[in-house]
């Protein structure tokens, strides 16, 4: 099931992880065959600010995937509506901050990051004032649209976060042709368009939160100094790597302009933003890595977490490779879709491919940068943030710039993501004390987490017959760990209503998919029973509850259940019906 589910939220948040990128990537192409060189350098000179609005959404959003993992996997709606809540004050508060403080000092801003001063025969300090001013307009916007992601995919919602990225990326590009062959708007244009396409996909968005049906509810009693605290403090890491990010950038765009010219700028423009494309999809894997992590880390479920390490690697790996090859190959035609000028065209091309040489060791960096942030090993992924994508990197633009020029720049990506990973090897096989690379080692767990195998038993369930099966194998379990007949009878009891009643009445004909998950746990004194489904949705416990004074003969099997546990907490988490059970 983990497989499946991971799986099946990775094309969604491959498709979330563009939603800031898409709109750039669209403008830069615009920018760069219609509007010229100059204006391709503008658009490169102004990234930096983009990218720290960017970095704030991504913070709020790892803060929110780890916080309502936790919180979620722990059964706490409570928890989770205060994060639900906080995360959307500190997105609308600081976005709207945020973009009156650039419209009032958007002139020495663009001074600041090497536009120049505002004179005459200075186009680029205009042409990048512009892109800025038409851009920020839409912060408030891009950065809600960003921290709708992990909401709409914890409560399921992979269509809707779709279509959202789909009309925002439509929308994009007709007003971009709108603004180049009708409104003649220049680079304000071109920033106002991305503005509206995020408003456009933030209301398709937000249809859901106003659903009846909607998972988290609004609560601003709940928001506290403590719960925003939470929120940072989990989300800190990210905004590490976003803001080493925007360093590079900076740093890069410094180099180049001294080592190369504007061509030079205008090159690392285009590769950027392929970059960031191809991005998507290493930090697609590595959100969905972070989310789940952080969800068996607080189930304590050792075997989950094993099987995610394994899976999150293979994913990368299939999906950095084919990337590799494509941008090899297309990598003329990628920079045809920016620029017209010849010798820009040759520098891009060169830099592309020798760019695309990172994309493997930095999506296996990321994913497992994230990993380590879920399963809170927060200082070991504040350490791979900055040794990724600020220390290494700049070190060897520094050195091999000297040496090759701006092939020096291109190889950097390579080189730094190299040392990154091998840090991470080091620091693994030195707390393991061997070299491996097998799940065991790379997830890093404390060495009494969770429950020890033996104590442990797991079962999959597809069938009324499998349930029955399931019963006796539980029965035999309880027995060898030295239950009496009574509470081992009983435990299987349990464990054959809840599933036969999941398998007769959430099962779906047309879907062949559908499994029942069950687990039951010996732990600090305590049977525990944990089930996990994705079938209809269904709340046992909320079902009785409304149903109490109903015929005692109905609904039997959930009473009798309910009776013989101390406690019961369901939670629907990322489609998937969780029910844990305390007997």
């Amino acid at each position: 099931m983990i497989q499946k589910i991971f799986r099946q939220m990775l094309v969604t948040q491959i498709l979330s992880a563009m939603t800031v990128m898409l709109c750039m990537l669209v403008d830069s192409m615009m920018i760069g065959r219609f509007l010229g060189v100059d204006s391709m350098t503008a658009y490169g000179l102004a990234n930096p600010v983009l990218l720290i609005f960017a970095a704030y959404g991504a913070m709020l959003s790892a803060g929110i995937q780890v916080m309502c993992g936790k919180t979620m996997g722990a059964g706490d709606r409570k928890g989770t509506d205060a994060c639900y809540s906080a995360a959307a004050i500190l997105a609308l508060t600081v976005s709207v901050i945020g973009m009156i403080l650039i419209l009032l000092f958007v002139s020495p801003l663009c001074t600041l990051l090497g536009a120049g001063k505002s004179a005459p025969d200075n186009q680029v300090f205009f042409l990048t004032r512009d892109y800025l001013r038409g851009f920020i307009v839409g912060a408030p916007a891009f950065i809600v649209a960003q921290i709708m992601v992990p909401f709409l995919q914890l409560s399921g919602n992979r269509v809707r976060l779709a279509s959202a990225v789909v009309l925002m990326t439509v929308s994009d590009i007709v007003f971009d042709l709108l603004n180049v062959f009708v409104f003649h708007g220049g680079t304000l244009g071109m920033g106002l368009a991305s503005s509206l396409s995020y408003y456009f996909a933030l209301v398709v968005g937000l249809a859901y939160f106003f659903k009846k049906d909607c998972l988290f509810r609004l609560d601003l009693k709940a928001v506290t100094r403590k719960v925003c605290a939470r929120l940072f403090a989990y989300g800190v890491p990210t905004i590490i790597n976003s803001l080493a990010m925007v360093v590079l950038v900076f740093t890069l765009n410094k180099i180049l302009l001294s080592s190369g010219g504007n061509l030079a700028v205008a090159a690392y423009s285009v590769i950027s933003t392929v970059g960031n494309i191809c991005y998507c999809f290493g930090s697609g894997v590595a959100s969905v890595s972070l989310l789940l992590a952080a969800i068996f880390y607080s189930d304590r479920d050792r075997t989950a977490i094993y099987t995610l390490v394994r899976t999150q690697t293979r994913y990368a790996v299939i999906l950095d490779v084919a990337l590799i090859v494509l941008v090899l190959l297309l990598a003329p035609a990628l920079t045809g879709l920016f620029l017209t000028d010849p010798a820009a065209r040759a520098m891009t091309v060169k830099g592309l491919r020798l760019f695309s040489l990172s994309l493997l060791p930095c999506s296996l960096n990321t994913t497992f940068k994230n990993y380590y942030q879920g399963v809170n090993r927060t200082r070991f992924t504040e350490l791979i943030s900055l040794l990724q994508n600020v220390t290494f990197p700049v070190l060897m633009a520094l050195i091999l710039s000297r040496m090759l020029g701006t092939t020096g720049v291109w190889l950097s990506f390579l080189g730094g993501e190299l040392l990154t990973i091998s840090v991470i090897c080091a620091v693994v096989w030195r707390r393991y004390k061997k070299v491996a690379l097998n799940e065991e080692a790379f997830a890093m767990l404390p060495r009494l987490f969770g429950v020890k195998p033996e104590d442990m038993i797991e079962m999959t369930v597809r069938s009324q017959a499998e349930a029955a099966e399931a019963s006796v194998q539980a029965a035999a379990f309880c027995r060898q760990h030295g239950e009496n007949a009574r509470n081992s009878t009983l435990i299987s009891l349990c464990v054959e209503e809840m599933v036969n009643n999941i398998v007769t009445h959430g099962f779906k004909k047309e879907r062949k998919d559908q499994c029942v998950e069950v687990r039951i746990l010996f732990k600090d004194g305590s049977r525990i029973i944990r089930i996990r489904d994705n079938c209809v949705n269904f709340d046992p416990v909320n079902y009785l509850q409304l149903h109490a004074s109903d015929d005692p003969a109905a609904h039997i099997g959930i009473r009798m259940v309910m009776k013989m546990v101390k406690s019961a907490d369901y939670v629907n988490s990322l489609g998937l019906n969780n029910l844990t059970l305390v007997l």
